[in-house]
């Protein structure tokens, strides 16, 4: 079974409240196995537009990755970040195939 992944590009407005988010989105993502591959970190855009802040976390599917998203629990951390960040978030399957030589 593929995993699944969240990716998210964050622009942070208020860090101080963003904080609050942090904090909250640990109870969802324990819960549902999450795991924080990219957490922020040097980055060099080398095409297209970025944000400020980068983010890849894995769940064990994309099922629980799109559950988690779902989930009271996040929506609440959610509402946390509501008013002082902008996100652009995917929820993607992973990659189980070939890989190159």
């Amino acid at each position: 079974m593929a995993k699944g992944y969240w990716i998210g590009r964050v622009d942070v407005s208020n860090p101080d409240a963003y904080q609050n988010y942090v904090k909250a989105n640990a109870v969802p993502f324990a819960k549902f196995g999450a795991r924080f591959l990219v957490r922020g970190g040097a980055f060099k855009t080398v095409e297209g537009e970025a944000r400020a802040r980068n983010v890849v976390i894995e769940f064990p599917s994309y099922e629980a990755a799109l559950a988690c998203w779902d989930s009271p629990e996040y929506k609440a951390a959610k509402a946390e970040r509501d008013g002082h960040a902008v996100a652009d978030i995917i929820v993607i399957e992973g990659y189980d195939g070939p890989q190159p030589g």
